[in-house]
Order: C-alpha cells, then sequence, then structure tokens
C-alpha cells in the first residue's frame, strides 16, 4: 500500500502543481488512497520532495534529481549523502544531545540530510551557521547515531586507506 501511494505521489506531482501538503492529501483522497497529514508528511520527507518555483510565482512539490524511497538503511538519495559529506566535519554527544559541526554555512543543509534520514530517535534539531544540535531520546541512542554519521562520513576515506 505505501509504495503504491508514493507512486502515486510522484505521479499526482507531475501531473499537478502542488503547493500544500493539504492539497496533496485531497488529491489522494480523491484517488481512493485515504490518508492523514502525517502520513502525506512521511511520505514527502520518504520520498524526498523538494519546493520549486511553479507558475505564477507558488511553489509545487517536485521530485529530487536523485530521490529514491527509503530502504531499511534510512539513508534515501545519494544526493543527500553527497550533501551530508561534503557539509560534515565531525559530531560528538553531550548527554543526549548530538552535536554536528560542519563547513561554514552547511548546518542547514546537512540538517536537511540528517532530517531526511528519518531516525525516529532524534527528536528534534537546530541548524545554525555551522553547527547543528540534535535532542536524542537517550545517551545511548545519541551515542550510536553519532557513531554512524562519523561512519557515513567517512566511509570513502576508509575504504580508500585499505
Amino acid at each position: 500500500m505505501k509504495t503504491t501511494r508514493q507512486k502515486k505521489i510522484l505521479e499526482l506531482i507531475e501531473e499537478n502543481e502542488i503547493e500544500t501538503q493539504a492539497e496533496l492529501k485531497e488529491l489522494l483522497n480523491q484517488n481512493g488512497f485515504e490518508v492523514k497529514q502525517p502520513t502525506v508528511s512521511r511520505d514527502i520527507r520518504e520520498l524526498g520532495l523538494i519546493k520549486t518555483h511553479g507558475k505564477g510565482g507558488r511553489f509545487k512539490y517536485t521530485a529530487a534529481v536523485g530521490s529514491v524511497s527509503k530502504r531499511d538503511d534510512p539513508i534515501q538519495t545519494h544526493s543527500y549523502i553527497r550533501v551530508f559529506r561534503e557539509g560534515f566535519i565531525s559530531a560528538d554527544t553531550a548527554m543526549n544531545m548530538l552535536v554536528i559541526k560542519t563547513a561554514p554555512g552547511m548546518a542547514m543543509a546537512v540538517a536537511a540530510c540528517v532530517d531526511a534520514m528519518d531516525i525516529d530517535r532524534i527528536v528534534g534539531s537546530i541548524a545554525g551557521d555551522d553547527t547543528i544540535m540534535c535532542a536524542v531520546r537517550t545517551v545511548a541512542d545519541a551515542k550510536d547515531i553519532c557513531n554512524r554519521l562519523n561512519e557515513l562520513a567517512f566511509e570513502d576515506l576508509r575504504k580508500q586507506s585499505r
């Protein structure tokens, strides 16, 4: 059902200029998919949809280049990984807080990548210019996520050194 619904979402945004989640929800309901707003929001995130300029100064949902559906691993797209690796400098923890350092001006982009990972143990995040603060459910979760992000960021370097 989820895969079918997400395929329909991609069709709908291709055929229509959909500016809001409410508009998308209504079109899905008209097409036989009884959904609530949180489901639409989650699908948008999982599909990696972005807003671009439409006609008349309005915005519309568009599939980002390289977007794919979420796999078992929460990393969604090659594009997100590339942006994440380009901006990421380091991650560390302070109790249940995850602190991510980025290149200057890259915190918002890296935070968007972390959000796209849809890590349910991250309760919320705030991005500045070069730092992202993430509230994580537990200290153990913060350490685990920190390790995973560091591994993801430097995975190619480890492969090259072998």
